[in-house]
């Protein structure tokens, strides 16, 4: 338990310089731990929601180009697949609760913002390619 504690605190540690200004405002207010996990949660959802963003500005630019989306759209897929797994593979307790404790959801939901900060550096460079400012 206290070597999956002192994990736990080094992922949250290691994962704090990518936070958002909003994440960082909501997380000096809170108080209590479900306060901090519904502050990550809300970091998690703003990161997805930029990469939901630049993802269709590439679907339509790669419409452009036979077989693109269908390839794009399979990258995307085995993307989360990862990003799923690494998240198991970090915490790959069964019950999750007892052996991580309650920063567990803040700390997997920071996890996923940062994977998903490098997922969009991804696809933006798609993105340059499927636009033609890449060659």
């Amino acid at each position: 338990m206290k070597l999956s504690l002192i994990v736990s605190l080094l992922v949250s540690l290691a994962s704090v310089a990518q936070e958002s200004a909003e994440y960082r405002a909501c997380i000096d207010k809170a108080t209590t731990q479900m306060a901090m996990n519904t502050c990550a949660s809300e970091e998690a959802a703003r990161v997805d929601a930029r990469l939901n963003d630049v993802y269709h500005k590439l679907l339509a630019q790669a419409a452009k180009q036979p077989d693109a989306v269908d390839k794009i759209k399979g990258a995307e897929r085995a993307w989360i697949a990862y990003r799923d797994a690494y998240a198991e593979a970090m915490y790959p307790a069964k019950d999750k609760q007892a052996e991580y404790g309650s920063i567990y959801l803040m700390n997997v939901n920071l996890l996923r913002a940062k994977l998903t900060e490098r997922q969009i550096t991804e696809v933006k460079e798609l993105l340059e390619q499927y636009s033609g400012e890449r060659r």
